[in-house]
């Protein structure tokens, strides 16, 4: 087979069911063999039922529990028969042949992990590809900005090797997930795919930014906190990258940098009345 297309859902029925037709019509336009894998987290919004009633031919895998994003893909990877396997949120929509461009350039590389142009609802570029998060991409990051400038996230409009793709959509033969590159289950969502792709390119491994494939992003689909839930996970998963990854004095400095960046977002909310803000930043201290 040449593809299994791996996707989790946690009650997300709509978006579930708009990217699976949008799929499995890319994946018909691209002339494979393909399968596409569901792994529901006991969704309770009737994915389910839609899964059984409109999708028969796609494989199903029931959890008992939100086992989270990365071990839910890893039991979707293991599953898998497909040579190649596209990792593929629910909130996302496939537009025309990307998948199938996809593929074909991940062919090319056959060493490399791939992802594609990411568009927002508008059909606007969504930086979704960047550098690790060294001390000074994680210092532009926080205090000047760096993901609106574009110095710490990109969208860029020709292919380009980068260090990490967004974990909403990547494309890679199954033999580099089971040469032990599986996610790390003990991150429950945000940042799976900077530790994976870290780790890859420690095994020689590359990874593509291929803007020809185009897909769109809904974006924190399956969050169960979209208000203060991606600060949190982004405080959660710097500490983890770092804890596991780098030395205690980096890991010092990055504490640090978080601290700071809380406490002046604390003082901002509390300035402007944002109770947003003073919540949110009163919790991603205690993070650190």
């Amino acid at each position: 087979m040449d593809l299994s297309v791996i996707i989790i859902s946690f009650n997300t029925k709509k978006l579930t069911e708009d990217c699976l037709t949008s799929t499995i019509k890319s994946l018909k336009q691209a002339k494979l063999t393909w399968e596409i894998i569901v792994v529901d987290n006991v969704s309770t919004d009737g994915t389910r039922e839609m899964l059984k009633k409109k999708f028969p031919e796609v494989r199903t895998i029931l959890n008992q529990e939100n086992v989270g994003f990365g071990r839910g893909n890893n039991q979707g990877i293991k599953a898998a028969k497909g040579e190649y396997i596209l990792l593929l949120n629910s909130d996302t929509v496939v537009l025309n042949t990307a998948i199938g461009k996809l593929l074909s350039f991940a062919k090319q590389h056959p060493n490399a992990f791939v992802g594609p142009k990411l568009l927002n609802l508008d059909r606007s570029p969504q930086t979704s590809c960047g550098p690790f998060f060294s001390l000074p991409v994680v210092f532009i990051a926080l205090f000047l900005k760096g993901d609106r400038l574009g110095i710490t996230r990109w969208s860029p409009n020709h292919v380009r090797k980068v260090d990490w793709v967004s974990g909403a959509c990547i494309l890679a033969a199954k033999r580099l997930f089971m040469n032990d590159l599986l996610f790390d289950e003990k991150i429950f969502m945000y940042m799976e795919e900077i530790d994976l792709l870290y780790r890859a390119k420690k095994k020689g491994y590359a990874t593509y930014f291929y803007p020809r494939s185009l897909i769109v992003h809904v974006g924190s689909g399956s969050s169960t906190d979209k208000r203060k839930g991606p600060v949190l996970n982004i405080y959660r998963g710097y500490v983890y990258v770092y804890t596991k990854h780098y030395s205690g004095l980096s890991l010092s400095i990055l504490r640090g940098m978080l601290k700071t960046k809380a406490m002046i977002s604390w003082l901002i909310g509390v300035l402007t009345g944002s109770a947003y803000l003073k919540e949110t930043y009163a919790e991603a201290y205690q993070l650190v």
